[in-house]
């Protein structure tokens, strides 16, 4: 795509201001603001995405409500990437045909990565008839127009058209606290992985200019936030549809510049794409967080190629090696999916091995589970989930026993962590993260809140370290 393409044009995010002050004119006469809700299902992105819909709502005059019963607008922010969050999905769809019952005027909107595919749209053309708006993530900047259409209409609106996506800068944010912030550096997905159905429904590799990232990094920490999380479905392709000779790495240590006390993280990464000068960069930053999410998938190359994912296991662990000698502190998690169609018993324990090896501080894991309309939902998949379930709870084992290792290796030990809230438990009334991620409940005052705080780690479990402030 020209940069002409990629980029909205200010005329069209001028046009869609005047939506914006018609929403907000369909209202005047109420005596107290409308209310909205945005339900957020699925990664980090859709959290992103949810701030930009709220800060679109909030300038159309908008309020928030907390409950789907006392909302004027319900907005479903939605995930393809499992079944399981699909299924969600469809439950709330469903129990909001109560709300929509007690109050005919209220405006249903379903948006995100499922509205995108083609079956859903049409499931939900035909089926839940009670959906006023279905819009994809490439139509998300046009909600405005979208929502004042659904209002001066009076009739449903569809805006799913396969389309390879913009970038919209200066979209509102109403942000969900004031200590982490999520910025997205750019959208789309050109990997392909057999698996996944993100390429086909966030479109192609889109970059944010850099000036521009940078410019909301700067106001983010002036303003005090103390986490600040760089968003892309590969943030490691950052940059090469932009022409400029700007890479990942160059944009982390410009980041690394801007004055303030906060930590970068940012996800997710694609071990072909990550490099020894990423991990030089991470090293010798002051704000980079010694953090690194590294998506394995498999340990077994013959999956890793069914996969579609083109590294093998030896460059992984090459680029692991490499990343623990410039970073001793690394805190490194991944994913991996077990059963993936054609696996066999021997391949699946190759990637037990293999976390084995590796160690990680924890991992995401995953059974199978096929996505209409990839390459992998068309394969031979004769392996019962009854067996696919013992290799997954294997895995398990393995890295649970590894992680309860590495967390009792904290314990006697002081660290920095960030208390981000009150956990509700008076044993440890308050919750924080490790710069490497690592969550940390303990003892202090709720004043606490909101500050970098040193904590004598005095005890751990698999998934957590417990620990007082000092």
């Amino acid at each position: 795509m020209k940069e002409k393409q990629i980029f909205v044009p200010d005329d069209q995010l001028a046009r869609q201001r005047q939506y914006t002050q018609q929403v907000q004119n369909i209202f005047a006469g109420r005596n107290t603001a409308p209310r909205a809700l945005v339900d957020t299902f699925g990664c980090q992105q859709n959290e992103a995405d949810s701030e930009l819909l709220r800060g679109m709502l909030s300038e159309m005059g908008f309020a928030f409500a907390d409950r789907a019963e006392e909302a004027d607008v319900v907005v479903l922010n939605t995930c393809a990437i499992r079944e399981h969050a699909e299924q969600r999905v469809y439950g709330n769809l469903g129990a909001l045909t109560h709300t929509k019952k007690a109050n005919p005027e209220q405006v249903i909107c379903l948006c995100g990565c499922m509205a995108q595919r083609p079956e859903v749209a049409e499931k939900i053309r035909t089926s839940y008839r009670h959906v006023d708006l279905v819009f994809g993530p490439q139509a998300l900047w046009r909600f405005p127009e979208l929502l004042c259409r659904v209002y001066t209409s009076r009739r449903r609106v569809f805006s799913v058209a396969d389309e390879p996506g913009q970038i919209a800068e200066g979209i509102p944010v109403v942000r969900q606290d004031k200590l982490r912030a999520w910025v997205s550096i750019m959208y789309g997905c050109n990997n392909f992985c057999s698996y996944c159905i993100v390429p086909y429904v966030r479109g192609r590799e889109r970059s944010r200019r850099p000036e521009q990232i940078l410019s909301e990094i700067r106001e983010l920490a002036e303003a005090g936030y103390k986490e600040i999380t760089l968003l892309g479905q590969n943030v490691n392709s950052y940059g090469k549809d932009l022409g400029i000779g700007w890479d990942f790495a160059d944009l982390l240590a410009a980041a690394d510049e801007i004055p303030g006390d906060y930590l970068i993280r940012f996800m997710s990464s694609q071990p072909k794409d990550a490099s020894y000068k990423l991990f030089d960069t991470m090293a010798q930053s002051r704000h980079v967080a010694h953090q690194l999410h590294l998506p394995v998938q498999s340990g077994s190359d013959r999956v890793l190629r069914a996969m579609n994912r083109p590294y093998d296991t030896a460059r992984y662990l090459d680029l692991i090696t490499y990343a623990r000698k410039v970073m001793p502190d690394l805190v490194l998690t991944s994913d991996v999916i077990i059963g993936f169609p054609g696996e066999t018993e021997a391949e699946a324990m190759e990637t037990v091995a293999l976390v084995e090896k590796v160690r990680f501080d924890a991992l995401f894991t995953f059974i199978f589970s096929p996505r209409p309309g990839t390459p992998a939902a068309k394969m031979d998949d004769p392996v019962p989930r009854s067996e696919k379930q013992m290799w997954f709870d294997r895995l398990c084992a393995a890295q649970n026993a590894i992680s309860a290792q590495i967390h009792a290796g904290y314990v006697g030990s002081t660290v920095r962590i960030l208390a981000d809230g009150e956990s509700g438990d008076l044993r440890w009334p308050l919750e924080g993260r490790t710069a490497g991620g690592r969550l940390v409940h303990l003892t202090g005052d709720p004043s606490a809140v909101g500050t970098y705080q040193n904590v004598k780690i005095t005890d751990s479990n698999t998934w957590a370290l417990f620990g007082e402030i000092v």
